[in-house]
């Protein structure tokens, strides 16, 4: 299990050609695992990605024996696994970016994969092993390992997953809640009782985030990624530019932030896509954008959540975590009031609580989630609606409603060839450039 050289964040979307083919392929061959993820194809995922890096390295085809998600090699490392066939995978990494599926038979069959192109002959079974949830363990720490981490041998190591769906568990998720992991990006992670699925998110699995209840996910390609964007075109960075955001108002920039910076993950699954700003004038400031942006993040939200709404999802309670909503109160409020629902924020950070959680349920210190949660989770705050920002979000919002489909919606009758036409431009010129 040595890495050919290469490694693939969520973020990259070179793969975005692979994604649309594997998403026609499914669709003409009536792929029933493409509805659990959205009924689009992702080139955050692992077929897309692994499809792009196979036409892309001829010469590295033949040492090629598997390809793992960061969290099954990082627990088949520490474990001392070197035989792909003994790693186990996570259902989690594998149900959300992998087609897999244990109610259809588990990852797509070989004549679908070798439609999409004959270069994934083979992939299916150097893929398969022993898919399990975060509840049971990977193997144990291996004497090489212990010595280097100066930790005893033995140690039991959960299967891993996300860190976005751990990180839910960390917040205090429970079934029927929805929690918006805002760091760089927004993963919007859910436990239901029962499957839903919905048109456009990043998946329905089974076991995803709690072991015994449905996982769901969606969520934004860029959130702190374009606040930092904003701040290092002004020449500061965002504590900086934030001071003073507390005196905004709703709607008072005037502004109008589609925040595509890196594309759409959910719900167009569209990474032809950019930010747009509407509204500037000659006064327009950095700040002001900023302001924006956070309301576009939160609009974005607003038709994230109505989506799963209309199909079924329940939704008892909206947390913020991750890394962003620990600093930054204006953030919330602006959420709360676009939502119109209140918004509960940990009193303290829970980064890494999630994977504790685990930790602790691998060493058998409690017997449940639910007990740890109890345990370890810390209290929320509350962020509750103030009456006059939120009767003006609810005047905005079907003009962002509006632009987010009439912009962004592929094969719409609106602005949809707008932004993909621009980037293509771009990328021409860019090729001609280097030549």
């Amino acid at each position: 299990m040595q890495p050919l050289g290469e490694y693939y964040l969520w973020c990259d979307h070179r793969a975005k050609g692979e994604a649309a083919e594997i998403t026609e392929v499914a669709r003409l061959e009536k792929l029933e695992a493409i509805q659990w993820c959205g009924g689009v194809y992702s080139s955050e995922w692992g077929f897309s990605k692994l499809l792009h890096w196979l036409r892309h390295n001829p010469k590295k085809r033949a040492d090629f024996v598997s390809a793992f998600e960061h969290c099954d090699m990082v627990a088949a490392t520490l474990c001392g696994i070197s035989d792909p066939k003994r790693a186990k995978r996570s259902v989690c990494a594998m149900g959300h970016k992998w087609l897999w599926n244990a109610q259809l038979g588990g990852l797509p069959p070989e004549s679908f994969l070798v439609k999409v192109d004959p270069l994934l002959e083979g992939v299916r079974e150097k893929l398969e092993g022993e898919y399990a949830t975060s509840d049971q363990i990977a193997g144990k720490l291996s004497a090489f390992w212990a010595e280097k981490l100066e930790l005893k041998p033995g140690i039991p190591i959960p299967v891993g997953a996300f860190d976005a769906h751990w990180d839910a568990i960390g917040a205090g998720c429970r079934t029927d809640d929805m929690v918006n992991v805002i760091g760089t990006s927004t993963c919007i992670i859910g436990i239901t009782p029962s499957v839903k699925l919905v048109p456009g998110v990043c998946g329905v699995v089974q076991g995803s985030v709690h072991p015994q209840r449905t996982g769901i996910e969606a969520g934004l390609s860029a959130v702190g990624d374009i606040f930092s964007a904003i701040a290092l075109r002004a020449g500061t960075d965002v504590k900086t530019l934030s001071a003073g955001l507390k005196k905004y108002r709703a709607g008072q920039t005037g502004l109008l932030r589609m925040t595509w910076d890196n594309g759409d993950r959910t719900v167009l699954v569209n990474p032809n896509l950019r930010g747009v700003t509407l509204g500037w004038n000659l006064q327009s400031t950095a700040q002001d954008e900023l302001f924006a942006a956070i309301e576009g993040t939160a609009f974005h939200t607003r038709v994230i959540l109505d989506r799963m709404v209309e199909n079924g999802v329940t939704i008892r309670r909206v947390i913020n975590a991750g890394g962003i909503p620990q600093k930054n109160d204006v953030l919330n409020q602006v959420y709360a009031n676009v939502l119109g629902r209140p918004v509960l924020v940990p009193a303290s950070s829970v980064t890494s609580l999630g994977s504790a959680i685990f930790a602790f349920l691998g060493a058998g210190t409690f017997k449940t989630i639910e007990e740890a949660q109890d345990k370890v989770c810390p209290k929320h705050r509350t962020f509750t609606p103030d009456a006059a920002a939120q009767s003006v979000y609810q005047d905005l919002h079907p003009l962002f409603n509006k632009l987010y489909f009439s912009l962004g919606q592929k094969g719409g009758e609106g602005l949809a060839d707008v932004l993909p036409t621009l980037i293509a431009v771009a990328e021409a010129a860019t090729r001609h450039a280097r030549r």
